[in-house]
């Protein structure tokens, strides 16, 4: 039988069909580590670096806190990110994982300025669906 399990040791092979089936979801960058060993960074269906590590994954690692924010300095630096801990069923952290934040990156205001019908036609949905 063939088993994935996480721990503070996975190596970046070891997180990499996990950080595949993400990226593959969800089509944006990906980074995952573990606790004590870098991970790996994926960006357009490929592994750019297997050796990585960011200061947001590291600050997660340490907190044990989901964390949004706009790093200033690494890889991503000036994008929105968002990276959660990977914890074991009893809390504790074994790893981080992290995504561009793309809500983060649209601005909203500007996607109602172009489509004003947008919240006409969500008010109308609603009131059906009542």
């Amino acid at each position: 039988m063939i088993c994935l399990k996480i721990c503070s040791d996975s190596t970046s092979e070891d997180l990499k069909p996990i950080a595949e089936a993400l990226h593959g979801v969800l089509g944006i960058p990906i980074t995952i580590r573990s606790k004590n060993l870098r991970g790996l960074r994926m960006e357009r269906g490929v592994v750019m670096d297997d050796n990585y590590t960011g200061p947001v994954l590291e600050e997660v690692i340490l907190t044990n806190k989901i964390i949004r924010k706009i790093p200033t300095e690494g890889v991503y630096k000036g994008k929105a990110v968002v990276v959660a801990p990977i914890r074991t069923s009893g809390g504790e952290v074994v790893g981080a994982l992290g995504v561009v934040d793309l809500v983060a990156a649209l601005d909203i205001l500007s996607v109602f300025r172009e489509y004003p019908d947008i919240v006409d036609e969500v008010e109308e949905s609603r009131k059906r669906l009542s």
